[in-house]
């Protein structure tokens, strides 16, 4: 796990779709196997927009709908295995057992919706983005993790 020194927090405003999907791009972009992304959230905050982003961005041309029912999507592109995963229901930790999140955080890239609802088993190293909603288009986008990742506060126009 990073120490504190080599962390960074601090946030920034997307305007509407375009806007989310550049910073999906950026972070897609950074992507390794190991890494879990953790998206927290109120419902309709835009954590599943996001997600799908990343996704988009990596290659995934097929649906890509929200795992609230199913809890788990996996996918495989740019040559990784990603999982992405929706707690909201999850209510025991022998439920995350039957999820496999444990594998699934072994074995390539995780994008967690809820992971509060999971606080044991993500990773202290993951990428932490809390979407806010400040309007009907806008969000911010609260960001924390290892210092690697402090890129994604520069300006967002590319």
């Amino acid at each position: 796990m990073a120490d504190m020194a080599s962390r960074f927090a601090g946030g920034l405003v997307v305007k509407g779709l375009a806007e989310t999907e550049i910073l999906a791009a950026r972070i897609a972009s950074a992507l390794q196997s190991g890494d879990v992304i953790a998206l927290e959230g109120d419902l309709g905050a835009g954590k599943t927009t996001l997600a799908r982003g990343i996704l988009r961005t990596l290659g995934v041309v097929e649906a890509v709908p929200s795992p609230t029912f199913t809890l788990v999507q996996e996918y495989a592109a740019a040559g990784l295995r990603i999982a992405h995963c929706d707690l909201y229901r999850v209510e025991s930790e022998a439920e995350l057992d039957e999820l496999g999140l444990d594998d699934a955080l072994s074995e390539g890239v995780v994008l967690v919706e809820w992971p509060e609802r999971a606080p044991g088993r993500i990773p202290g190293d993951a990428l932490n983005i809390r979407i806010e909603i400040t309007g009907e288009s806008e969000r911010r986008m609260h960001l924390s993790g290892p210092q690697r990742w402090a890129h994604l506060l520069a300006s967002k126009g590319n």
